[in-house]
């Protein structure tokens, strides 16, 4: 009795901070990608829930005892929904099926900047932040030289404002001034 309350007890804490850090963060509309990296849990059964998986370029995982599941340009709800439907019937009987969105992909910041390399996405990132965390613009640096390309390297615009909000995987490159 004692271990089935304290394990009530924990899925409720759980489910606590995660619906705190999700209001923190709206993920209930963002698309899975490669590189980003989610929590899957299913209640009472260990062999079924994992920690941490980083999303392969594939975009696909292998789970236990359903295959393949195709998780890029899918939300969070839609794999929860399609591992508790797998599962359902066949294997248990009412899973309960958390799925929670740990780290989101890196962004790249290179060209003119003191450190240039990958830094992970946050909410609300504009150009300048970016260019911040890869140490600030170098003294060569044009500002009003600033490239953005999505993660899958296609050009979203040459001339960026550093006001600019981007998103998970974007690739930021700081253009060199002649003077």
């Amino acid at each position: 009795m004692k271990n089935k309350l304290k394990a009530y007890l924990c899925l409720f804490l759980f489910a606590f901070v995660t619906h705190v850090y999700a209001a923190q963060i709206d993920t209930t509309h963002y698309q899975l990608s490669p590189g980003d990296k989610i929590q899957i849990k299913v209640y009472g059964e260990d062999n079924l829930s994992f920690d941490e998986i980083l999303i392969p370029d594939s975009g696909q995982i292998n789970y236990p005892y359903l295959g393949a599941i195709t998780l890029k340009g899918r939300t969070l709800s839609q794999v929860k929904n399609e591992i508790t439907q797998g599962l359902k019937g066949d294997y248990l009987l009412n899973p309960q099926v958390m799925v929670n969105l740990l780290n989101f992909k890196q962004n790249y910041v290179g060209g003119e900047v003191r450190r240039p390399g990958g830094y992970e996405y946050q909410p609300n990132l504009s150009v300048e932040k970016a260019v911040a965390l890869a140490g600030g613009f170098t003294d060569r640096a044009d500002t009003d030289d600033i490239t953005i390309k999505d993660a899958d390297n296609k050009l979203k615009t040459d001339d960026a404002s550093v006001n600019m909000e981007i998103q998970p995987g974007d690739i930021i490159v700081v253009g060199q001034s002649f003077f």
